[in-house]
């Protein structure tokens, strides 16, 4: 049984500052330049920026917290702060509708984190840089070898005649590396997915606790009675 692999960061903005080995060109380049610090303010990392500029013209951001999750109010979040920076900036010289999402079950890989999360499930990846002439590749990730200048991956790939061979890849290398969907992924997300819930409830318990168990603060001490008068006799 398969999970998504937990990867744990030293320090509360290591996640967010690791920096995209695979990314954009062109105008979604651009747009992603613009909307990285935005997101990051809001706890949240871009993963991939798309722009289709077809008669419905659209700019999908893909985003992220850096445990990997995206919640409904995250995406709400984004889009209400990056609306009217675009509304500035103009990306676009044409009417377009802004799109902020989730990376999805079978997301795009562009982090060492994402492939090191995604060891042992399998994933197709394109070449930007052909390796030994061939763009195109799908199999097994193995390994992830990220101590030096160039991080890469093992690639576990099926031969013909049912022996695997495996292949070593640049990830700075690639043009594209996404997950396959497969039922295996699937259940590796809902039980990572469960995980995640069940911490979340455990860390708002504990504050809860934390927060009834603080000493009140203490009482301002009474002042004396004032002695009563009592009236003399004459």
């Amino acid at each position: 049984m398969m999970d998504l692999a937990p990867v744990s960061h030293n320090g509360p903005n290591e996640g967010l500052d690791e920096p995209r080995l695979i990314g954009e060109n062109g105008l979604a380049q651009r747009i992603a330049h613009t909307a990285a610090p935005v997101l990051r303010d809001l706890g949240l990392r871009i993963v991939r920026v798309k722009v289709s500029a077809a008669q419905s013209a659209t700019i999908q951001i893909m985003a992220e917290q850096p445990d990997g999750t995206m919640t409904i109010d995250d995406c709400e979040r984004a889009s209400d702060a990056l609306s009217p920076i675009f509304d500035l900036d103009e990306p676009m010289s044409q009417a377009y509708r802004l799109e902020i999402s989730s990376p999805g079950i079978d997301r795009p890989l562009v982090r060492v984190s994402d492939f090191e999360r995604a060891v042992g499930h399998e994933a197709k990846v394109e070449m930007a840089i052909p390796h030994n002439g061939r763009k195109r590749f799908r199999g097994l990730i193995g390994t992830v070898e990220a101590s030096g200048e160039a991080p890469t991956i093992t690639l576990r790939l099926p031969g013909e005649d049912g022996a695997e061979t495996s292949v070593e890849l640049r990830i700075a290398d690639m043009g594209e590396a996404r997950l396959v969907l497969t039922e295996e992924l699937i259940r590796a997300t809902l039980r990572r997915e469960k995980a995640l819930q069940k911490q979340a409830k455990e860390q708002a318990k504990a504050a809860r606790a934390d927060a009834a168990g603080k000493p009140k603060s203490p009482a301002k001490p009474e002042s004396p009675a004032k002695p009563k008068r009592t009236k003399k006799e004459t």
